[in-house]
């Protein structure tokens, strides 16, 4: 038995509120976890890798770190309009600590619950802090949200606020902020890095009533847009003044910073989405209640990323890992 199995086990794999109920799942106990495609379905699926010093703070809060993993990856469940379904977890510890693994396991629960996840399979060794996740979502054949879809004339569209993540990294980092902040914004900024809120409901949505395309927003606005226009062979023009900038990032940076992490931060994990100019976007209340959108410009047939004030392009380039 390799260090920390005993412990992953029990922590993970025996907490009931992360085993499947589904009848067409085998999940743990053999070697590999069994998935039934119910007919007329595609299998989405995405791996995210977080490293500690790297991804996140080597000290993190185990629960927030156990959240916050899950939550990157259902965000791309969330942008291809797909159901979440489960989730493996491979887990690379230091060494063997039981209240850390009760504590992140604690933050996985937190979110697999709602979201209707099921931990199936895993696997754990020794080493620096890594975690890896693959989540597996459903969706309708041929329905499913891509990058390569958006077409001139679209209309570009961003969920709920975006720079809040960027802005919480001063406390993130190095734990505090200028006196002169107010508290609670630090602490709101804060609770976006840590406990992003995938945007499932949104993403099957759109998918089924006539998005263009989807991706979610992790590595800045104008990276991540940046993908779809290249995937689509088109090119953008943005009103950077409808940017949704929430209160609290306004409070602790001032219009202009904000403004920057709205277009080069990253970890928003909100969703942008193209939608046709001839179609009323008219969400549900159930969708609406969970977060707004924001309509931040348009889909050319020119090249790059344009501000529609001055006309000057702007940089998409998006963060890079390496």
């Amino acid at each position: 038995m390799s260090l920390g199995e005993f412990d992953l086990i029990r922590h993970f794999f025996d907490r009931p509120e992360l085993r499947s109920s589904r009848p067409d799942v085998l999940g743990i106990g053999d070697d590999c976890a069994l998935l039934s495609v119910p007919q007329g379905m595609q299998l989405a699926q995405s791996l995210d890798t977080l490293v500690s010093g790297v991804h996140f703070p080597e000290r993190c809060d185990p629960f927030l770190l156990g959240y916050r993993a899950l939550a990157t990856n259902i965000s791309d469940i969330a942008a291809m309009g797909a159901e979440p379904h489960s989730f493996t977890l491979g887990l690379t510890l230091p060494e063997s600590d039981t209240d850390w693994l009760q504590a992140f396991s604690d933050g996985l629960v937190a979110l697999a619950q709602p979201s209707g996840l099921a931990l199936i399979g895993g696997d754990t060794t020794r080493g620096p802090l890594t975690i890896s996740i693959q989540v597996q979502g459903l969706v309708p054949s041929g329905q499913a949200l891509r990058r390569n879809g958006a077409g001139t004339g679209d209309l570009i569209y961003v969920s709920g606020s975006l720079g809040d993540a960027a802005g919480a990294l001063p406390a993130v980092l190095e734990g505090l902020y200028p006196q002169s902040c107010d508290e609670e914004s630090v602490q709101y900024l804060l609770q976006r890095y840590y406990q992003p809120s995938p945007r499932v409901k949104l993403g099957q949505w759109l998918a089924a009533n006539g998005a263009t395309s989807a991706l979610d927003i992790s590595d800045g606005l104008l990276g991540d847009l940046g993908h779809t226009l290249k995937a689509s062979q088109v090119g953008a023009e943005l009103n950077l003044e409808q940017l949704p900038l929430s209160p609290q990032l306004l409070n602790v940076a001032g219009k202009q910073k904000a403004q920057s992490y709205a277009l080069s931060g990253g970890d928003d994990y909100e969703l942008c989405f193209t939608w046709p100019a001839h179609k009323t976007l008219e969400l549900p209340e159930v969708i609406r209640a969970e977060c707004s959108v924001t309509c931040i410009g348009y889909i050319t047939d020119a090249e790059g990323i344009c501000d529609k004030a001055t006309g000057q392009p702007l940089s998409s380039a998006a963060y890079r890992h390496f």
